[in-house]
């Protein structure tokens, strides 16, 4: 019973996290791997199918509230994401699952501690 409650609130979590745009998918491949037998490149499919409706209805949402609009910025960044996503999948045939572990949880620490010690522009409020 506490292992399915622990499941629903990653999955509860991770949704939240990805909607915001900052990375649920990064909650989920974490616990997957260091929590369950789940190997690295599973949990990075998993990921991918639990992103797709999460990222369709982020958009819808941030689409009706004017957050999002599809400019031909949008346009091109989403292109080269397409490709790079294609690339990075082809190059998962070539690198060994535990290098990849290892790239990511360098990305991650580096990430982090660029997050921890960036400096934060304080918001004029009085206009």
């Amino acid at each position: 019973m506490i292992t399915i409650l622990i499941k629903l609130i990653i999955g509860f979590l991770a949704g939240v996290i990805s909607s915001m745009g900052l990375g649920g998918g990064s909650v989920l491949i974490l616990y997957l791997v260091l929590f369950t037998t789940t190997p690295q490149l599973e949990s990075q499919g998993i990921n991918l199918i639990f992103s797709i409706p999460i990222a369709v209805f982020s958009i819808y949402i941030h689409r009706k509230n004017g957050l999002v609009s599809p400019d031909k910025t949008t346009c091109k960044i989403s292109a080269l994401g397409i490709v790079g996503a294609a690339l990075g999948v082809y190059a998962t045939t070539f690198i060994d699952a535990t290098i990849l572990t290892k790239l990511f949880a360098v990305f991650l620490l580096f990430i982090g501690l660029k997050d921890l010690f960036k400096k934060r522009k304080v918001e004029d409020t009085s206009k």
